[in-house]
């Protein structure tokens, strides 16, 4: 029992001098003359901020220029997209890619499909998200008109805009999603309403 309470009384002592050690490196850091507490690291450059730019916001506002059609959506999708996502775009398990399209209303019942088509309320954010994080295995290497273009293809084969619509910033920010009234409207002063 001795042996068990001096050996917790160590293990105390040890985890009180770690804390101090870690609590008064920053202003020991500061004294010394580094920039800051870890004096490493440098600003981010303007080039740097764009080059992880993610200010597209639900309105429009930060879409860059460009424009895609359907048509060429599709080229990209069979190309870039499909090996995950599937060629119908009913998603694949096996490559952890959830389905794209399908299952419109289906929030309020039992079985609930969340995709694209049925879950998603703005159209700028889908493109935001495909402009990011899309193809897996090479985010953000697609152009914005291939972005455009994709998210066209997507849309039309959801039935949300014709085969022959072209998008661009202005037409993308004016689309209505079939879920763009199934959220709850934030009432916090702070944040904007985009409805």
């Amino acid at each position: 029992m001795a042996t068990r309470v001096l050996h917790n009384f160590a293990f105390v002592l040890a985890t009180a001098s770690m804390m101090a050690v870690i609590l008064l490196a920053p202003s020991n850091a500061r004294a010394g003359g580094y920039g800051g507490p870890f004096g490493f690291g440098t600003h981010a450059s303007t080039a740097d901020i764009a080059a992880v730019d993610i200010s597209v916001m639900p309105d429009g506002r930060g879409l860059p220029p460009g424009s895609g059609t359907a048509e060429a959506g599709k080229q990209v999708y069979m190309g870039k997209c499909a090996a995950c996502h599937g060629d119908k775009m009913q998603g694949k398990k096996s490559a952890g890619a959830a389905a794209l399209i399908g299952g419109r209303g289906s929030l309020t019942g039992k079985k609930q499909k969340l995709t694209i088509e049925s879950y998603w309320p703005y159209a700028t954010t889908v493109f935001d998200y495909v402009r990011r994080a899309m193809p897996f295995n090479a985010p953000g290497s697609l152009s914005n008109d291939e972005v455009y273009a994709v998210t066209a293809y997507i849309l039309s084969q959801a039935k949300i805009i014709t085969a022959s619509d072209t998008l661009n910033a202005s037409v993308l920010a004016n689309i209505k999603m079939p879920n763009r009234d199934g959220f709850i409207p934030d009432p916090r002063p702070d944040v904007r309403n985009y409805n």
